[in-house]
């Protein structure tokens, strides 16, 4: 876990990236939009030069909801953890609210948002729950971690495993589940992008 001082940078770094990238303006689009995680983590990937599809598999594996409607797994921002048992709000508002009535019992240990953030571990993440359910600053704050702790443990795969326990008997199992989802995500656009090309290609040659 960071200590007091490094949240406090991890903090203050945020919120000067998030105040550069746009100034004035949402991150995000209508609160019924699917991809706020995805999306918010593919703008991180790109400012903070992670590794492809890293923050959005973490996001997946941590906050992962499967849809009925779409019949897919998406990563949803609104989700709340505390006591080992996360909830899927449906909105914002509704999360926030949760959060304050688990505060006001007592709980402090509660993870929040697109990268399930812990407001216990890391007090000084966000200034506000409205900054902590928004999810490109929730996944800017991750993506930070992310970063110190590859440089503590020298590697992506042990900051991986870091991000979600120092205890080996734990961090094990989600490192392995996080890279064998990662591994999978990056061939699904692979094949995604290549049907696509492929798609362009034949309505090029279609015009001729």
């Amino acid at each position: 876990m960071l200590n007091l001082l490094a949240a406090l940078w991890l903090t203050l770094w945020v919120s000067n990236a998030a105040a550069a990238t746009s100034p004035g303006t949402s991150h995000y689009t209508a609160e019924n939009d699917l991809n706020h995680c995805q999306n918010s983590a593919q703008i991180n990937e790109q400012e903070q030069r992670l590794p492809r599809m890293l923050l959005s598999t973490v996001s997946l594996v941590e906050t992962g909801k499967w849809l009925r409607s779409t019949g897919e797994n998406v990563a949803w921002p609104w989700t709340v953890n505390a006591r080992g048992q996360s909830r899927y709000h449906r909105t914002k508002n509704a999360a926030i609210a949760a959060v304050k009535t688990l505060q006001a019992s007592g709980i402090s240990s509660i993870d929040v948002g697109c990268m399930q953030i812990n407001l216990h571990y890391h007090p000084e993440a966000f200034s506000s729950l409205e900054d902590a359910f928004d999810p490109y600053t929730n996944i800017a704050y991750a993506a930070v971690f992310l970063k110190t702790l590859r440089k503590k443990g020298r590697s992506w795969n042990k900051a991986i495993g870091y991000y979600h326990s120092r205890t080996r008997a734990r961090y094990i199992p989600y490192q392995r589940k996080v890279q064998n989802l990662w591994k999978a995500e990056r061939r699904r656009v692979a094949l995604e992008r290549r049907a696509k090309r492929r798609t362009a290609e034949a309505r090029t040659a279609a015009e001729f």
